[in-house]
Parts: C-alpha cells; structure tokens; sequence
C-alpha cells in the first residue's frame, strides 16, 4: 500500500502538503477543515513586525501631548495584537491533532525572543521565521543581510526548544552557504521560497497596485532547483518547497528534487480544501503507478547529489537550454 506520510523538521506529518500561510490560516473553521481534507500540518497566518507597530502608529496622533497615556496605549495595543495570536495557536491546538506551526514575519533582530517563547507556551509545534526584507542600503556591507538571518535564528533558537523553520526570500545570493548557517545556528528546516507582494503600476491613474497575489506552475522552476542543491549539500536540514505548486505533479517534483514537504496556499484558496484531498490521492497513486511505496525511496531522487542531475541542475547558460528544443 502507498504510504505518502512524512517528516519534515522533526514533526511527523500524515502528508507532504502544509497548509501555508494565508487569510484563511487566520480561522479556526478553515484549519479543522484542512485537517478533515488531509493537511500534513497548517502554518497560521504571518504575524507581521510592522503590523504592531502601524496598530500602535495609527492610534499615535491623539497622543501626542500625554506621552504617559501613548505609552500606555502603544504597550496594550502591542500587547493584544500578540493576545490574539497566542489564542489562535491555543484553539488551533484543541481542536485539531496535526501540527500547528506559529509564523513571523520579522525585519529586524531583536524584539522577538520573548514572543518566541510565548508561541512556544501556547502550545505550536513549530515556529516559522520570514524575514521579510528586501536589501536597499546604499551602505550595504556584503554578508550583512545574511548575518540579520543568522542572528534572527540563534537569537531566537536560544529561547525555545520546538522547531525553527526559516522560510527564506528568493533574493539570497548564496542560499546553500545561508542554510548550512542556519542549520548551525538552530533553524531545523527552510522553506523556498518566500514571496514578496507583486507590485505593480497603474499608468492611468497614476498609481501603485498590486498584480495577482496568487502563486502559479512558473514560480515552482526556482524553488525545485534550490531544493536540488541544499538538499544534497546540506543533507542534514530538511527542505520544503513553496509556490507554484498547483496539482500533484508539482509535490512529485519537490520531492524528486529532495524537499520533505511543500507548502501550499494559491491552490487551495482558489480551489478550496478539497484540493487537498485531490492531491492526496493522485499522488499515491503515483507513487503506486511507480513502484514506491513511501516518500522516502524517491525523495531525491534527483538532486544534485547524482553529478548529471547537478549538471542541470546547476547549468545556467541560456544556450544550452535553447539547444535541447528542435
């Protein structure tokens, strides 16, 4: 019988799809309902650094002349913001019995260790970190970025004891250098890759707005091909994959690339849960069509470990390609 169970940073998963994080990881219906479809695990929706502190910035203007009450009012507002989230891991906890993995989306370092530790108190099974920035500084010292991941990372791995997975933008120069880092540091798992809020210009009106925020089989290309090099030579840090994964055959890929899991939020939020349950079933019987009998005997299977898979893997000559098609 095939098996499509899996672990993926210590937490044992009944199936390689992981609810992402989106809006609807935000409701307590929708996380018992991705379980009843077949979800290996849900990452709540991002708590945003600068959500807080736009939540205390927009209340700051009638303060301004009692600095004693805007103290007051920045630490509650601060305060119930993080409340809220810790509630949310709680019911999300009774109510379900897969793993429920808590999300920040930070920038800076610092200012998260002690949440860690609440995340940690409430009752997730993991914690995943995206740092979400982009890097602009005129000044920028090379390496400086990735030192922020790395600090982010220990700082926090030395609060806590579950599972720090650090979901990574797709704007690192070296990604193999930074995850063997972050394994060092404590991070137990990554994610590739995160995806900044496409931007977009109105040229009638003038204005910035916001293409497609869904995810589409033309992003999964980078992300297999990262998974097919960390994973073979940062064998020891277990990877998922993140968007552009639209249907079954995109977890087969990850998972031939050397991902343990992948996390999907665009399909199942335009197509519902039941996608899940779709997904499920074609890929046991893949895995059936195929001869496999669980995930682990062809996860890998082509990374960059094989030399020719590396050879395509790691080949980036435009020509090359443009010569394969007649």
């Amino acid at each position: 019988m095939s098996k499509i169970e899996t672990n993926f940073a210590g937490l044992e998963l009944k199936s390689p799809i992981i609810v992402g994080s989106c809006s609807h990881t935000a409701s307590i219906d929708k996380i018992v309902e991705f379980e009843k479809a077949g979800a290996g695990a849900v990452v709540l929706k991002s708590l945003f650094e600068e959500s807080i502190t736009k939540e205390v910035a927009s209340h700051g203007s009638t303060l301004e002349e009692h600095p004693e009450a805007y103290d007051y009012i920045s630490s509650y507002l601060s305060d119930k913001v993080v409340s809220d989230y810790l509630n949310l891991i709680r019911e999300a906890k009774a109510k379900t019995n897969i793993p429920i993995i808590a999300s920040i989306a930070c920038h800076t370092d610092g200012k998260w260790e002690e949440f860690a530790s609440q995340i940690e108190a409430a009752g997730a099974d993991a914690l995943e970190l995206n740092v979400m920035s982009l890097c602009t500084r005129k000044s920028y010292t090379y390496g400086d970025f990735e030192k922020m991941h790395e600090a982010i990372v220990a700082n926090v791995a030395s609060k806590i004891n579950i599972p720090i997975i650090v979901k990574l933008g797709a704007n690192i120069s070296n990604p193999v250098a930074l995850a063997d880092s972050l394994y060092a540091r404590g991070a137990k798992g990554v994610v590739l890759f995160n995806r900044f809020y496409p931007t977009d210009i109105d040229i009638d009106k003038m204005s910035f707005t916001m293409s497609s925020p869904f995810t589409t089989s033309s992003n999964l290309p980078q992300s297999i091909r990262w998974a097919g090099i960390i994973t073979a030579s940062v064998p020891q840090l277990p990877v998922a994959v993140s968007g552009g994964v639209e249907s079954y055959k995109g977890i087969v890929k990850s998972i031939l690339s050397g991902a343990s899991a992948v996390e999907v939020a665009s399909a199942i939020m335009k197509n519902g849960a039941g996608w899940i349950t779709q997904a499920n079933e074609a890929l046991a019987t893949w895995q059936k069509e195929k001869g496999y009998g669980t995930i682990n005997e062809y996860k890998g299977k082509m990374n960059a470990a094989d030399p020719e898979n590396a050879d395509r893997l790691m080949r980036t000559q435009f020509l090359k390609y443009f010569s394969e098609i007649h």
